[in-house]
């Protein structure tokens, strides 16, 4: 039987922190409308989605990707946004159930668009942000590229650059040659308040 003669399916897709974490509500919201459901255990800020890289491999045109919340599943919208276009190339749609959007649907399609839009716009911010980040490091002495390990000062002026400018971690990460885990770990070893809840997307 050819992938196109096969029934389309609703997919549907939890992530909880813990084992503990209560999935009730999640499940009884999915059950009532998928076919299938992948649960994985995982932290939101994990790097490694095994079972949501899994769910989406699975996926045949015509089906359907479900979720409950958009935070249940992404990072962040333009996390969503990724994923949703590259699902939409492969002729799958995208549900998710506590918001107006369902990729199958034109109203679901129209509000998707206008999310794609915001999307954009704020990787077009986020990219100049960064630019202007780096050329401001610069100019203050900040030396950028692969360094051995980060000194103490360098940490201080990467925490004030991310506070002062709302630049994600990753990003500041990227610009100082290390990884995310790295500079986080070098602000809890001095003590430095980490995440910057003042500060919007500092993961």
């Amino acid at each position: 039987m050819s992938a196109s003669t096969l029934t389309p399916r609703h997919v549907g897709y939890i992530r909880v922190s813990t084992e503990r974490q209560q999935i009730d509500r999640q499940v009884m919201q999915l059950e009532e409308c998928c076919d299938v459901l992948r649960i994985e255990h995982i932290s939101a800020v994990a790097t490694e989605r095994p079972v949501f890289n899994a769910a989406l491999q699975e996926l045949r045109r015509g089906d359907t990707f479900v979720v409950v919340d958009l935070d249940r599943a992404f990072r962040s919208a333009i996390d969503a946004i990724l994923t949703a276009d590259q699902l939409d190339q492969r002729g799958v749609h995208f549900k998710i159930l506590t918001f107006p959007m369902n990729t199958g649907t034109d109203e679901g399609a129209f509000v998707y668009g206008i999310l794609a839009l915001a999307a954009q716009l704020e990787r077009k911010i986020i990219r100049r942000r960064t630019r202007e980040g780096l050329a401001a490091a610069r100019r203050r002495g900040v030396r950028l590229g692969r360094p051995a390990h980060l000194s103490d000062a360098t940490i201080r002026e990467a925490h004030d650059w991310m506070r002062d400018s709302g630049l994600p971690c990753r990003y500041v990460a990227a610009l100082l040659g290390v990884s995310r885990l790295t500079l986080q770990r070098s602000f809890h070893r001095m003590g430095l308040a980490y995440p910057l809840t003042q500060t919007k997307g500092n993961v």
